[in-house]
């Protein structure tokens, strides 16, 4: 089987639009993971507070933790989805390139690969504005507690 240069370009050019979308995934991952640092860092401080004793309001502190370690499971989740999505992307160009390449029926082979990433994607963002709502309800959830303790 004898592969010629213009052959390799075209195989090549099948290949590119996955690649953005992964490139996609890839920023979408840096974002995720950023909201994972903030999460487990503010709890190591609240953890470390409640350990410590002192003048920290026990109830607010543990209602606080709770929120971070759901934020923490929604964010895992969608960490899961965008990694499985990025490698179901790998998987796609790697067939696309040897499926032409070698001349093989993988069409149908290639668009579930595809479809299931499309899923996994959707899923991580299900999981990431699942995530926010909490986030965002929890600040909420501060800020009338403030304004309680103020009256």
């Amino acid at each position: 089987m004898d592969i010629q240069l213009g052959d390799i370009s075209h195989i090549i050019q099948l290949s590119i639009a996955p690649v953005f979308l992964l490139t996609g995934v890839g920023t979408k991952l840096a974002v995720l993971t950023n909201r994972l640092a903030r999460i487990i860092d503010r709890s190591r401080v609240l953890e470390e507070r409640l350990h410590a004793g002192g003048n920290v309001p026990q109830e607010e502190a543990r209602a606080e933790l709770e929120t971070l370690y759901r934020r923490n499971y929604l964010i895992n989740r969608a960490i899961t989805l965008s990694t499985s999505c990025g490698l179901l992307v790998c998987v796609v160009i790697a067939a696309l390139f040897i499926g032409d390449a070698l001349q093989l029926g993988l069409a149908k082979f290639i668009a579930l690969l595809f479809v299931l990433a499309m899923f996994s994607l959707i899923g991580s963002f299900v999981y990431l504005l699942r995530e926010i709502f909490v986030a965002t309800g929890s600040i909420s959830m501060q800020r009338l507690l403030m304004e309680k303790q103020k009256r």
